[in-house]
């Protein structure tokens, strides 16, 4: 088993007990095997294949992106400043439907380099042909928690074919790439699955014992149309149809009452927080404080790039600690270490990785990233955590491991053909638009 370390090195782990550490790191096969302060003892010195001089860098955990939907990095810029359902309706369904395998795959790809290149080194992703998005992250390198995306208001014998779809791809691929890929399952949400639909979905994810994902209560409009359609606001309709008897993701949870935030605590639902795609659509700003105060395990996303225009999950990061704080009036909501959380040890969290990644601690996989501080943006080396919040970026970042594989060096990805992804990406987009 290859055993290496770095040495000289500031790890930000995430780890509420222990969030900064200014010393080593060992590396055993996948995991990660010690973290010390200091020097590293003779005997590990002595032990490892290779040492990495960490001077100069700042390692933490791999971001985790809670949701969003990789192949739609072929819409950048398509169709921008539209509200949601102009968006969805007029522009992007139509696009997405003339979408085929191949162009799921080299949008997945696309999406995978620009999230190692800005260091993430696990996501989520709804959508269609999803063993070709299960090609990819086997591919990259990456950690990936892939669910079938399934709208429901089609004839019953698409149903069926969706959800078939659905329960094979779990079974083909739910702990495929040496365990990296994992599965959900997944209704598209609320306003395009009819109940009955969803209760069949709930069903497959017991049977099949995995978690569940869906959009819900993203905008005012999908509140109100869910009472007019089912008497009661989404989080009390899907509790009632059985969705959080599983464990459960939602993304974005917008539009909350007090009391369906306590729902979701008492259910132990978690919420993919996406600010950047919600401002972008005006949406509005889901009440994080409130979640969090409550109990509620609250990650984030970037949603896809066609409603962000990126997957720098830095930018989110930043843009929780900040976007709270003015909404509020609080400056001490959500400070830089739990902003960071967010993007790492609660997103690992409510993929259902708690204990694999999102945090640097001795048997948890060997998840992170090295950031540069060579640059003006860390001077004067104050706090360091509170420069990864406010000042950094993913241009920043210079190497990045996932499972202990390394897939960036020195911002040169290793497991992608970033020149071929770049082009054929163009060549997908040109036949979709026609």
């Amino acid at each position: 088993m290859n055993r290496w370390l770095v040495r000289n090195g500031i790890f930000a782990t995430a780890d509420e007990n222990r969030p900064l550490i200014q010393g080593w790191m060992a590396v055993e096969g996948t995991r990660i095997a010690k973290i010390g302060e200091g020097e590293p003892p003779a005997e590990w010195l002595e032990s490892v294949s290779e040492t990495l001089d960490g001077r100069d860098l700042l390692f933490l955990p791999g971001l985790v992106n809670t949701h969003g939907h990789a192949a739609m990095s072929l819409l950048r810029g398509y169709a921008d400043d539209l509200a949601l359902q102009d968006w969805l309706q007029n522009h992007m369904w139509p696009m997405e439907a003339k979408f085929n395998g191949d162009d799921v795959y080299w949008g997945s790809a696309l999406a995978a380099a620009e999230m190692i290149k800005s260091g993430t080194t696990t996501f989520l992703d709804m959508y269609d042909h999803m063993n070709r998005v299960g090609e990819v992250v086997e591919a990259s390198g990456m950690r990936a928690v892939l669910t079938r995306g399934m709208i429901g208001m089609v004839p019953e014998d698409v149903q069926k074919a969706k959800l078939n779809d659905a329960v094979t791809f779990a079974k083909e691929w739910h702990g495929a790439a040496d365990g990296r890929i994992t599965v959900m399952m997944c209704p598209h949400a609320p306003y395009t699955c009819p109940p009955d639909f969803i209760v069949k979905v709930v069903e497959a994810a017991h049977e099949l014992d995995l978690p569940l994902h869906t959009h819900m209560s993203e905008t005012r409009f999908e509140v109100e149309q869910n009472v007019r359609d089912y008497g009661v606001r989404p989080p009390e309709h899907l509790d009632r149809l059985g969705f959080f008897s599983r464990p459960a993701l939602v993304a974005h949870a917008v539009h909350l009452t007090d009391e369906e935030i306590a729902l979701l605590a008492e259910r132990k639902v978690a919420v993919s927080h996406n600010p950047v795609s919600n401002l972008k659509l005006a949406s509005g700003v889901a009440r994080v404080p409130q979640l969090l105060a409550a109990g509620v395990t609250v990650g984030l996303g970037t949603d896809s790039v066609a409603s962000n225009n990126n997957l720098d999950l830095f930018e989110e990061i930043r843009l929780a600690a900040l976007l709270h704080k003015g909404v509020t009036g609080d400056p001490t909501v959500i400070p830089a270490a739990e902003a960071l959380r967010l993007g790492t040890v609660n997103g690992a969290r409510a993929l259902g990785l708690d204990g694999v990644a999102g945090v640097l601690r001795p048997g948890m996989k060997a998840d992170f990233i090295a950031v540069s501080t060579s640059n003006t943006r860390f001077v004067p080396r104050t706090d360091m955590i509170s420069h990864l919040v406010y000042a950094a970026s993913g241009a920043d970042v210079k190497h990045v491991w996932a499972d202990g594989r390394q897939l960036l060096r020195n911002g040169e990805l290793l497991t992608l053909d970033e020149e071929r992804i770049r082009h054929e990406a163009q060549a997908r987009f040109e036949r979709l638009r026609g």
